[in-house]
């Protein structure tokens, strides 16, 4: 008897190392490991070169299978068109969305200086063409796809919420005939404008050249480009970001009420441009379970 009782002694320990490798922080079972994919395995359009920036990639965070709830949301990380954010506003961003269910693919795009537009908008474009052609294989409805971007990321999403078509049915790439439409849009401390006193100057610099035509700044002004067809967005920013000011965010949401499109934002006092998920924050760390709560209202997270 004393024997099995060491035994048991020696096992429990044992037992529940092998419980918390199993189980997340929130004691669900552990995702699976992300994939990685590019967009065009056979090279992007106008890519100028073979190596790592050249090629545009998709992580991909699946959830567990028993909180999968068909959502999924294309990530675009921030950085000014010049950098990307991956960490904070990307592999952290994807483990959140997978908590809730939701299937997450980080968009690694193309960017200066050795990319300019069309490069990043036809990636986002393909990324959410992609989503959408292999949805059942991803276990996705593809009437549940959304776009999330901070920052210039946020300047991305919102191109792909205001820039897209139906796809080319005639396509002989069955992932090009797929719409590139997103059905709502997540924006974090987005860069919106490029042709008012609030443009950072920097993301419009590096998408679009130093002295980009007046036409092509008007068009990616996407609060001038917001119609009744812009899928519905939800908005997050602070009134103390210097970086980006609030007034990008506020200037999307009017032109989303003047569209008649539903449209949701928070702009917090406190805060500095670039925090993520605010997991440092007691009142930014809202923002995600406010996301949340808007995706749950909107039917995108029923199983």
């Amino acid at each position: 008897m004393r024997t099995r009782k060491l035994g048991l002694l020696f096992l429990l320990p044992l037992l529940a190392v092998i419980i918390s490798l199993m189980t997340s922080a929130n004691g669900f079972a552990a995702a699976p490991e992300p994939g990685k994919e590019l967009l065009w395995p056979g090279g992007a359009p106008g890519a100028t070169g073979g190596g790592d920036l050249d090629k545009p990639t998709l992580w991909i965070y699946q959830p567990d299978e028993s909180m999968r709830n068909g959502a999924s949301v294309v990530i675009c990380p921030g950085g000014g068109y010049r950098g990307i954010a991956i960490d904070h506003e990307g592999h952290q961003v994807a483990k959140w969305l997978n908590e809730n269910g939701v299937t997450a693919f980080i968009l690694t795009y193309r960017k200066a200086p050795e990319y300019h537009h069309p490069a990043p908008m036809q990636d986002v474009q393909r990324a959410i063409r992609t989503v959408r052609a292999r949805a059942q294989e991803w276990k996705i409805d593809p009437q549940r796809i959304g776009v999330l971007g901070f920052s210039a990321g946020g300047h991305l999403a919102s191109t792909a919420a205001t820039h897209f078509d139906a796809g080319d049915k005639n396509a002989a790439d069955s992932i090009e005939r797929a719409s590139c439409r997103p059905d709502f849009a997540v924006l974090v401390y987005p860069v919106i404008s490029f042709t008012t006193e609030y443009a950072h100057v920097g993301s419009r610099n590096n998408l679009l050249g130093e002295n980009p035509d007046p036409e092509r700044v008007k068009q990616f002004s996407n609060e001038l480009q917001v119609t009744p067809e812009t899928p519905p967005a939800f908005l997050i920013h602070t009134t103390e970001d210097s970086g980006v000011p609030a007034e990008n965010s506020i200037l999307f949401y009017l032109a989303m009420r003047k569209a008649g499109v539903s449209a949701e934002m928070h702009i917090f006092e406190k805060g500095k441009h670039g925090f993520g998920l605010g997991p440092n924050d007691p009142v930014l760390s809202q923002w995600p379970k406010l996301c949340i709560d808007w995706m749950k209202q909107r039917g995108m997270l029923e199983k």
